[in-house]
């Protein structure tokens, strides 16, 4: 079997805030045609007005990403400026109420909109999507039962998410509750085979419930538009390095995968209602509590668990030239993720006196300042 290409394409949404009140601001018109100017079909407004979605092109390499991504953010943030304001790329905004929010009108959004209700309302979230090329139908169906594995050990890596509505939620990651409201959400099926999941999306196109695989958004699907793996479960990044690690993971968990099927072998299929048990200690805890190691039935401690992550990936990270975006892995779990850094620039904040929105509008100037920081 030849190499598929392993291309990666990341997707990422953002907040937009006031730069001095850290307010949430709906994106001005001017705006969206300036960056639509610079971007073209890179960026997109999202759901809600004060959301924007970017793009990178089909990346070969981590490297090319970067290049592609830091100049997608520095372009958001150049004309967010003129107008007072700033991008944060953390899946919650700290104080800001859903109510509160407009959303795009746009037809998709407007039929989102009146399909959904309420549940969709409440989309005050933002999340990370890393696209893998795997251009052979057969193979993206078998490698999506065995990644659903590593699921969640990707989201506690990535999240950004313990704030909702000014309270601390006590998860790290608060967007995986707000999300799982959705239907055709979480874990995907464990079809045995490309034509089973064909067969079950067709059954709800033909009855008018959906109009494509598009309006299936589980942590990991075949994308519809394009020929990739689209891992959906993260949480988006305030850093840029750590985006590009989590990109790494997902590229070489898909290379592993696929080096153990050419050797005609492959990942141990395990339950989803065991995974699901690892997804929500993942959502709960992020990487300060481990995750359940089945084969040998024990919780394994997070810094553990990246260093076997890291062992399995080696050969596949020298393969894609990815080898350092891999190895700080460890460094997000050493300085923590973006969920204990919010509550440090909390804690910080309630040290130096303020009061309960003063700490609010600290942890949003802080991701302001992490945004910037790889520009």
């Amino acid at each position: 079997m030849a190499q598929p290409a392993f291309t990666i394409g990341i997707e990422e949404e953002y907040l937009l805030v006031d730069r001095d009140t850290c307010a949430l601001v709906e994106a001005p018109e001017a705006l969206m045609t300036a960056l639509s100017g610079d971007l073209e079909d890179q960026v997109s407004p999202e759901f809600l007005q004060c959301q924007v979605e970017i793009g990178t092109r089909p990346c070969a390499s981590v490297d090319a990403a970067r290049d592609d991504l830091r100049r997608l953010r520095a372009t958001v943030s150049e004309h967010a400026a003129r107008h007072g304001l700033s991008p944060i790329a953390a899946s919650c905004h700290p104080l800001a109420d859903w109510k509160t929010q407009s959303h795009t009108d746009k037809q998709r959004y407007n039929e989102l909109d009146r399909d959904l209700g309420g549940v969709v309302r409440r989309m005050l979230i933002c999340g990370m999507h890393v696209h893998v090329g795997l251009d052979d139908d057969t193979l993206r169906a078998d490698l999506m039962r065995q990644a659903s594995y590593f699921l969640p050990h990707l989201l506690a890596l990535s999240t950004s998410s313990p704030f909702w509505q000014g309270e601390d939620t006590g998860l790290a990651s608060y967007r995986i509750s707000v999300f799982d409201n959705l239907p055709r959400t979480g874990l995907p099926p464990q079809f045995q085979s490309w034509q089973e999941y064909e067969r079950s999306v067709q059954v709800l196109i033909d009855l008018g419930v959906i109009e494509d695989g598009s309006r299936i958004w589980w942590d990991l699907r075949p994308s519809a538009a394009f020929p990739t793996l689209e891992t959906r479960i993260m949480d988006v990044q305030p850093r840029l390095e750590h985006a590009l690690t989590l990109a790494a993971i997902s590229q070489c968990l898909m290379r592993m995968l696929w080096r153990l099927r050419v050797k005609n072998q492959r990942w141990r299929i395990y339950d989803r209602f065991l995974i699901e048990e690892n997804r929500w200690r993942a959502q709960r805890y992020g990487t300060t509590e481990g995750l359940i190691d089945f084969g040998r039935a024990k919780i394994v401690p997070f810094p553990e668990l990246v260093e076997e992550l890291i062992d399995l990936l080696e050969e596949d990270a020298g393969v894609l030239q990815c080898t350092g975006a891999l190895h700080r892995a460890r460094d997000i779990v050493s300085g923590g993720t973006s969920a204990s850094r919010q509550r440090t620039a909390l804690a910080d904040a309630r040290a130096r006196g303020a009061d309960h929105d003063g700490q609010m509008r600290a942890v949003v100037s802080h991701l302001i300042e992490e945004f910037h920081a790889d520009l």
